[in-house]
């Protein structure tokens, strides 16, 4: 049997693309810290790390695409949060922006992650962006240096 798996060592040269929703500003910007501190901590230096914001959750996927599409980044990281308000609008945000960034992910063969949080209450965000439940943009960041080395493993 053979195992595959990934580790965090960074690839000589990789850039990463960290996009950023400004709704929810001050979620993003802690998911944003996270992912920045994460990479930094395991060897990405800092000119190696293209953020890119955007106004909203619903535009990530397009500007993925983009990016993923020109080559030059080895992963993309996408942070947003989107709140459960009174109308359907949260659904329709939350698991389009998803589904489209999979769809790049797949589309492109680059490591989309998904750090767009969805959750019911603002303060469920809180808990997410360096709360109680940790920062999931920095768990995005892991996530993407570990999915690059294994992406370079595989046959």
């Amino acid at each position: 049997m053979t195992l595959y798996e990934g580790d965090l060592r960074v690839p000589a040269g990789a850039r990463f693309a960290i996009l950023a929703s400004r709704w929810n500003a001050r979620i993003t910007d802690a998911l944003v810290a996270g992912a920045r501190r994460s990479l930094a901590d395991n060897g990405v230096p800092e000119d190696a790390v293209d953020v890119v914001r955007l106004p909203g959750a619903w535009e990530l996927p397009m500007a993925a695409r983009k990016l993923a599409g020109a080559g030059s980044h080895a992963a993309v990281i996408a942070l947003g949060c989107v709140v459960r308000g009174d109308t359907r609008h949260y659904e329709h945000v939350a698991d389009l922006c998803a589904e489209g960034l999979m769809r790049v992910a797949l589309d492109t063969g680059v490591p989309v992650l998904n750090g767009v949080l969805a959750v019911e209450r603002f303060e469920d965000a809180e808990a997410r962006a360096g709360g109680s439940h940790g920062n999931k943009g920095e768990e995005a960041a892991m996530a993407a240096l570990e999915m690059v080395n294994l992406l370079e493993r595989l046959p």
